[in-house]
């Protein structure tokens, strides 16, 4: 029996070899549960309803495999994927677990780092390529300092910004479709990462030299271990116009990068991004970057992986229902007030409107003294959510 919540690859959802085959491990414990094979993960995930599968090169490639072996993985999740439907929507490079990158990728002060990570980049696009990636992701979790001291603070963002050119004419010379996206993030693992929020991508995205190509890819967790709200990065990311990718996960503020199941913690966040991802018309994959709880065994990773995508739906619906419901539009209409002629007044400016809008008279004690009605918007959205609506 089908349920309106049961997940279909219409709905674009997407997870990383590094989710669902992450085993548990963290800096304080090792491996609770066996990993699986790139092979498992797609066979899995297509059970599932899922659409794709999103990797770092080592992944599926060992960092030290010889080229034969790299073409033997390579040839056998493309069989893989073939067998089961699934699409690689987005491919991304690891530049921080290697000891290399202790100190930065491209922002390392070693040229010697710089010049190889721009190696493995292109080799890794190649890859991406190589399986239908059309976008590019580049997340940098070594790009940054614990001590300001280096002195490389100006020199770093020119590096990036230099290595972000070169692989963007490096895209387009082998004639890839790739869009790339920056991953902003405030800490962990280093003690600051360069561009830890959407705001501050963007403003370095429009120094780039084809800025046109590149876009942000928030992620749920990383703006709500710093406190901030995520859907407000996500709707300022939406108005940018740069919105090419997006990881859905959870969060407990002020912690650890924990990357839970979306929805295990912030209901009401949750249902005020995915309202906004379907109001606004976003049709990109929603990537899931969570993975299972330590706790878990196999079976609890493929029920984490079905809880991420039927929370999503559920949402969706009370998405829906909001829009519909008639109680919650009145409020809502109540909340905004319209008046066309000073719309027409303070939409675009001319010397003109400015002179008629200074001798404007306003109410001000009245403007001051309405209510707004909020708590009952609110209170209407929590019985949405609860059921009882």
């Amino acid at each position: 029996m089908t349920s309106m919540y049961d997940p279909t690859p219409a709905d674009q959802f997407t997870f990383g070899l590094w989710t669902v085959g992450q085993t548990g491990r963290d800096p304080f414990g090792e491996a609770t549960r066996p990993g699986f094979s790139p092979v498992q993960i797609v066979q899995e995930l297509a059970k599932l309803g899922a659409y794709g599968v999103n990797l770092h090169d080592n992944d599926l490639v060992p960092i030290n495999a010889s080229a034969q072996e790299r073409d033997r993985i390579v040839s056998e999740f493309r069989q893989a994927l073939s067998d089961h439907g699934l699409a690689v929507p987005m491919a991304t490079t690891n530049l921080f677990s290697d000891p290399a990158f202790k100190d930065g990728a491209f922002t390392s002060a070693d040229a010697r780092v710089r010049a190889y990570a721009l190696q493995k980049t292109m080799l890794s696009m190649d890859l991406g390529a190589e399986l239908g990636a059309h976008t590019y992701v580049f997340w940098g979790g070594r790009e940054g300092t614990e001590v300001d001291a280096s002195s490389k603070l100006l020199d770093s963002l020119a590096w990036f910004r230099d290595s972000l050119n070169f692989l963007a004419d490096y895209s387009a010379s082998q004639g890839y479709s790739y869009r790339f996206a920056l991953e902003p993030k405030p800490n962990e693992p280093r003690g600051d990462i360069f561009f830890p929020t959407a705001g501050s991508m963007l403003g370095f995205i429009a120094t780039l030299e084809h800025s046109e190509r590149f876009g942000v890819n928030p992620e749920f967790a990383h703006d709500t271990m710093a406190g901030l709200n995520f859907t407000h990065a996500v709707a300022q990311v939406i108005d940018a116009g740069k919105l090419f990718h997006i990881d859905l996960n959870d969060q407990k503020m002020g912690r650890f990068d924990q990357d839970l199941r979306f929805g295990a913690e912030n209901y009401k966040t949750a249902f005020f991004l995915v309202k906004l991802l379907e109001d606004s018309g976003y049709t990109g994959p929603k990537h899931f970057d969570a993975h299972a709880l330590r706790t878990e065994d196999a079976a609890g990773v493929w029920a984490f992986a079905r809880g991420c995508m039927r929370t999503y739906l559920i949402l969706k619906e009370k998405a829906r229902q909001f829009n519909e419901d008639s109680e919650i539009q009145a409020a809502l209409a109540a909340y905004r007030i319209e008046d066309a002629a000073l719309s027409e007044l303070t939409h675009s400016f001319s010397a003109e409107k400015a002179q008629v809008l200074k001798a404007q008279t306003f109410d001000r004690a009245a403007l001051g003294a309405r209510g707004l009605g909020l708590e009952h918007l609110d209170q209407l959205t929590a019985e949405l959510l609860l059921g009882v609506r």
